[in-house]
C-alpha cells in the first residue's frame, strides 16, 4: 500500500510527520507513505521548510490519502485550482483527515451524512459546510475517516496501519514506538479507539 500524506503551506508538523512515521513502520509489510505537496517544498506553521516526496498528483495514484491540517487549510479549501488537482475515488482508496484537513474532505464531498471529527477552531467552518461534527476523537466509516485534536494523529495512523496490514502487524509496529513504561496500555489504547470505529475487537 502506497500512502499520501498531503501537506500543504502552513501544516501541523504533528499531523504529517507523526503519520509518516507510524505508518512507515510496516514498510517490510509493503506498506510507504510519502509527502505529498502542491509545491516542490512547504513551510509548517512553525517554519520548518522541507522538500516534497512526491507531487500532490501522487493522491491520485496512492492506496491510501491522509489529510493533515494546517493554519491555510480554510483558504486552500476555497482554491477551485487547487482542489481540483484533487479528484479522489473511496471506492478504491483510503481517505483519512485530521483536524482541519476534515474541512477538504467536506469540500471534496466525500464525507457525505457521515459524522466527522476535527479540532475546535474548524468546527464552525465543518458545520457550515454541511457536515455533523461529533465530539470524538477518532471516526470512520467504510473508507473514510476522519480524527480531531492534534495527539489524535496517533488514531489516524493507526486506522491506516490496521487497514493496510492487520491488527496484529499493527500492534507490532505501534509497541516499538510507544513511550517506555507505558507501551501495553498506550497500545491497547490506539487499538480500542479504532477498533470501536471498525466495529473489532482490539
Amino acid at each position: 500500500m502506497r500512502v499520501a500524506i498531503v501537506t500543504f503551506d502552513g501544516f501541523n508538523e504533528i499531523d504529517s510527520f507523526v503519520a509518516l512515521g507510524l505508518i512507515n513502520r510496516l514498510r517490510p509489510h509493503g506498506v510507504q507513505a510519502e509527502i505529498a505537496c502542491p509545491s516542490s517544498q512547504v513551510t509548517s506553521m512553525n517554519g520548518l521548510t522541507i522538500t516534497a516526496q512526491q507531487p500532490l498528483e501522487f493522491a491520485l495514484e496512492a492506496d491510501a490519502v491522509l489529510f493533515g491540517s494546517g493554519i491555510y487549510t480554510r483558504a486552500i479549501a476555497e482554491n477551485a485550482a487547487l482542489m481540483d488537482r484533487l479528484a479522489l475515488d473511496p471506492t478504491r482508496q483510503l481517505i483519512g483527515a485530521q483536524c482541519s484537513g476534515t474541512l477538504l474532505l467536506a469540500r471534496l464531498g466525500l464525507l457525505g451524512d457521515m459524522p466527522a471529527c476535527t479540532d475546535l477552531t474548524t468546527k464552525p467552518w465543518v458545520v457550515e459546510a454541511g457536515v455533523r461534527v461529533a465530539d470524538e476523537p477518532f471516526l470512520a466509516r467504510g473508507p473514510v475517516a476522519t480524527a480531531g485534536g492534534c495527539m489524535a494523529s496517533t488514531y489516524l495512523a493507526t486506522w491506516f496501519m490496521w487497514r493496510a496490514a492487520g491488527r496484529d502487524e499493527t500492534r507490532r509496529a505501534l509497541h516499538y514506538a510507544a513511550p517506555v513504561g507505558e507501551k501495553d496500555a498506550w497500545v491497547d489504547h490506539a487499538l480500542g479507539v479504532v477498533g470501536k470505529a471498525l466495529g473489532e475487537a482490539a
